[in-house]
């Protein structure tokens, strides 16, 4: 059983994927990533559920909690809004913060990797991506988005560069032009990246309460005329 630690939780359902992270005290417990089109909200609680199990923990026990808040699919940025917050219901100490997928790629750059400019480009599985600029101290110079693949490039051109995010392998499976310095792909948001953004936000008093972070309306299907 571990007790007198601070233990912090997080998880991402947002994207192609469903992952759960566990530490103590900034040491990894208990970490899985998992790749699936569809199912997060099924799986998800399942996997937390697992964690916990292996590690003795009861839930009152985690003292911090962060979800990914998007941008992503509709169902899986609700799916893991909401057991977020009915984790907070089930344990009034617990600290929860939402998290965005920009912030947690952000944290895949090493000291190395920065550039002139630094963008984040996460996967819409449809023609444009969502993007997010940022400076070579890693502050944002633009807010997040989704942008045709030419604009990106149009507002990245004759700047060193440097690219991070599950969208990065299909935005440069076509030449680009541009000047790139380090390219970080992914198949999914690291968990370990979500779980540090969170606790530097938790330390620096910059949590917010998980709301959904998203960048297009949905996409609805009109019921067929009879």
């Amino acid at each position: 059983m571990v007790s007198g630690k601070m233990i912090s939780l997080a998880f991402d359902t947002t994207a192609a994927s469903c992952s759960v992270i566990l530490s103590e005290d900034k040491r990894i417990l208990y970490k899985s990533e998992n790749l699936m089109e569809f199912g997060q909200s099924e799986f998800l609680l399942p996997e937390i559920d697992k964690a916990l199990r292996q590690n003795g923990i009861g839930f009152t026990a985690v003292d911090n909690l962060f979800v990914c808040v998007g941008p992503g699919s509709f169902t899986g940025v609700r799916s893991g809004i909401s057991a977020a917050r009915v984790f907070k219901l089930a344990s009034e100490k617990l600290n929860i913060g939402g998290v965005s997928a920009f912030e947690a790629y952000k944290k895949t750059f090493a000291e190395e990797d920065i550039a002139e400019l630094n963008a984040i480009i996460i996967e819409t599985r449809r023609d444009d991506f969502y993007v997010q600029i940022f400076d070579k101290h890693l502050q944002p110079l633009s807010e997040p988005d989704a942008k045709p693949r030419e604009e990106i490039i149009t507002s990245l051109k004759g700047k060193l560069v440097s690219l991070s995010g599950d969208g990065v392998e299909r935005f440069l499976s076509s030449p680009s032009g541009l000047c790139l310095h380090a390219i970080k792909m992914y198949d999914c948001l690291p968990a370990e990246n979500l779980l540090s953004a969170g606790e530097e936000m938790l330390k620096e008093k910059k949590l917010n309460f998980p709301k959904p972070l998203y960048l297009r309306a949905a996409e609805v299907s009109m019921p067929k005329s009879r």
